[in-house]
């Protein structure tokens, strides 16, 4: 194929001979619309449910709690179960600021991106999708990317209510947490950090946290 030709075949496959007005008003047209598209059968029914069976299987530590008061004690108490050091850092989230930590006094609660010593971050998810058991992560002032990097602790709490069945039903659950732009980064976790990279072994906390906890809030 001469060159004319295959760059004439790659002009029409982008409909370059129509005005620049045009090709805008189409991609416009196809960012705004939903499209539906072939999705899977598996994550039909009890959405909550199999959200929660996917995590475990993920060997992802799923503690249900029933109110967003109850969110400080059920950390302390999973931290302490663990051995770990009562203390974590947090972004600026509404949530973060309603819940009483005072009813966890030996916990320490720090705000701001993730530093050098953190042992555990708290991150709150947009959404959860029960066909594979991924968690949205919005970033920003209110929740920070590093939080769920740095720490080789992370948990994240997700409204129960907060679930979809598939990756297409979060998008929009996202777009609602920023005004209807698209976050300057959008974390899709699923499970923690691992890597069957280094001699064929599986390493965790490779790129990330070595374990990953979900505190399910409310029951949908």
């Amino acid at each position: 194929m001469t060159r004319e030709r295959l760059l004439g075949s790659v002009r029409r496959g982008l409909d370059a001979h129509s005005s620049a007005a045009a090709r805008r008003q189409a991609a416009e047209a196809r960012s705004t619309e939903a499209v539906p598209h072939p999705r899977p059968a598996g994550a039909a029914g009890d959405l909550v449910q199999h959200f929660k069976d996917r995590q475990r299987l993920l060997g992802v530590e799923l503690i249900e709690v029933d109110a967003a008061d109850d969110v400080p004690a059920a950390i302390a108490a999973y931290l302490r179960r663990l051995g770990l050091p009562g203390r974590l850092r947090c972004g600026g989230d509404p949530l973060w600021a309603a819940v009483p930590w005072e009813r966890a006094p030996s916990l320490v609660v720090e705000r701001g991106p993730a530093e050098d010593g953190d042992t555990t971050g708290l991150s709150r998810a947009v959404s959860g999708v029960a066909e594979t058991g991924t968690l949205a992560l919005v970033s920003g002032r209110d929740n920070p990317v590093t939080l769920g990097f740095v720490p080789d602790t992370h948990i994240v709490v997700l409204p129960a209510a907060k679930i979809v069945g598939h990756y297409e039903e979060a998008i929009p659950l996202v777009r609602a947490e920023t005004g209807g732009a698209v976050p300057r980064t959008l974390n899709l976790v699923t499970g923690a950090s691992r890597t069957g990279d280094i001699g064929g072994k599986i390493v965790m906390g490779a790129h990330g946290p070595r374990r990953l906890a979900v505190f399910l809030l409310g029951n949908g």
